[in-house]
């Protein structure tokens, strides 16, 4: 999947642009706070109809505007066009349109445009809480499998009203309950299969990866914990009501499983230092691009770096660099204050490339 063209307007801190990309290698160069991460962003909103920072919609509107709107042209591998749309309105729901018709529901448009961006936000994958990890989890999977994506729904819904009831004051019915109950069961026996299968996959690659990238420094692990590998969940659920309403929310799921990172053994937070940690992000979500590009729709995901050569030595930057230029990464899109990081990718990709500078919100060829 190629990205053409993209028309934004008033998108955070950029008023007006109409941009037109290189199929392959597209730079973005200027100060910090100045838009970058802001363009690599309306590119994530058009593929997960959402910031890649922040859940809330109103924060993408710039300031001082009642709306904003994204427009992106794609080139499919078969020469087909998609053209997707979002329109967002201060204080009404989002819209979004494929070739001018609204989805119905906006779960529909996940994993039509695979996309994997590396941002220093994601260091909260490593200091951040449980959450975070499934997040990541999540947004993978669901690029690939939209049944996993309804099963996600469904056991959320079960889960908020199964809360509800632990919460009553008067004694719940058990035979609803059981309803709930017997829903989070099914639900989560399926997105714990799915999970286990794609970090089992996901291991060796990622590993690969950090491994090239570090020049074999560190040994590195993730490894998935969850509810389910001590039997099934209907059981612990049953066996766990009286607790559960001690404290008003329920203790065991799928809701509460986390992906551990590891390096030599012990957590990456407690170990690793700054470039270590960001070695295995960046690793991490390099294999999570090989990944995508094996699965679902098998089409080559967009590729979105934003200041990943930050906190890194100058043997990782070239391995990054190495890397990077391989041909299997498709369309890039990469930002950096430091054009000589660029010059370095640029000296080593063949095809076409452009350069954009951007500067108070203002994107300039």
């Amino acid at each position: 999947m190629i990205l053409t063209d993209l028309t934004i307007l008033n998108y955070k801190n950029i008023a007006e642009a109409e941009l037109s990309f290189s199929p392959k290698l597209n730079c973005f160069i200027g100060g910090n706070g100045q838009g970058k991460t802001n363009l690599l962003d309306a590119i994530h909103f058009l593929s997960f109809c959402r910031s890649y920072g922040s859940s809330m919609d109103t924060l993408a509107v710039r300031h001082g505007s009642e709306f904003m709107s994204l427009m992106g042209r794609y080139g499919r591998e078969d020469g087909t066009d998609e053209d997707i749309r979002i329109g967002l309105k201060a204080g009404q729901k989002k819209v979004v349109r494929r070739g001018g018709k609204a989805y119905r529901r906006i779960s529909e448009h996940i994993g039509l445009i695979p996309l994997v961006m590396v941002s220093p936000a994601d260091q909260i994958l490593v200091t951040g809480g449980s959450e975070e990890r499934r997040r990541f989890v999540n947004m993978v999977i669901c690029q690939y499998d939209p049944a996993y994506t309804e099963a996600l729904l469904r056991y959320n819904k079960a889960l908020q009203q199964r809360n509800v009831m632990l919460r009553q004051e008067e004694e719940p019915d058990p035979e609803v309950f059981l309803i709930f109950e017997e829903q989070m069961a099914r639900e989560g026996d399926y997105i714990f299969r799915r999970r286990s299968e794609f970090i089992r996959e996901l291991i060796p690659i990622f590993q690969q990866f950090y491994s090239r990238i570090s020049g074999q420094a560190e040994k590195v692990e993730l490894s998935y914990v969850s509810h389910l590998q001590r039997g099934p969940l209907l059981e612990q659920l049953q066996s766990q009501r009286f607790k559960d309403r001690a404290v008003g929310y329920s203790l065991h799921g799928i809701h509460r499983d986390d992906l551990e990172m590891l390096q030599e053994g012990y957590p990456v937070r407690r170990e690793g230092s700054q470039g270590q940690s960001k070695t295995f992000l960046i690793a991490l979500k390099l294999a999570q691009f090989d990944f995508l590009c094996r699965t679902g729709s098998r089409t080559t995901p967009l590729l979105l770096l934003d200041d990943i050569f930050d906190k890194l030595d100058a043997d990782r930057v070239g391995q990054i660099v190495k890397l990077v230029s391989e041909a299997r990464f498709g369309q890039i899109f990469i930002t950096d204050t430091n054009r000589d990081h660029l010059a370095g990718i640029l000296s080593r990709m063949e095809g076409d490339n452009r350069i954009f500078r951007v500067e108070n919100g203002n994107i300039t060829r």
